[in-house]
């Protein structure tokens, strides 16, 4: 089973997300914050960091920064209404998705699913 570490401040939308990629057969540990997900990053493996941008403490930025000297085979995506803040001085990982906000969760899925080239199974 792909493994996602989801790090998203907003508690509607961690949990509206979670909800939608464990339905689609993806295991989802989710987490409020960048300083949140170190810890996991540390003791678990996972496939994908989906990650909000603008979180307070650290942001998506600094823990793709993070994340990518414990697990540098992981891959990211950002979820942001702030897209053009991702692009900005090449600090995202080379790898690194962005999806921006507003998406539907079909292209979340959607997005994923290419990441680890996966079969439309999604049924959003």
């Amino acid at each position: 089973m792909i493994r996602i570490l989801l790090a998203e401040d907003d508690e509607s939308m961690r949990v509206y997300l979670a909800r939608a990629l464990e339905r689609t057969g993806y295991g989802v540990e989710a987490v409020d914050n960048g300083l949140a997900a170190i810890p996991l990053l540390e003791k678990d493996e996972f496939d994908l960091l989906l990650t909000d941008i603008v979180m307070p403490g650290m942001d998506g930025i600094e823990l793709a920064q993070e994340a990518a000297k414990i697990a540098p085979k992981m891959r990211v995506m950002f979820i942001t209404g702030f897209a053009a803040v991702a692009l900005k001085n090449n600090k995202t990982p080379a790898n690194a998705k962005v999806l921006s906000k507003p998406f539907h969760l079909r292209d979340l899925v959607l997005e994923v699913d290419r990441m680890f080239e996966v079969g439309d199974a999604s049924g959003l």
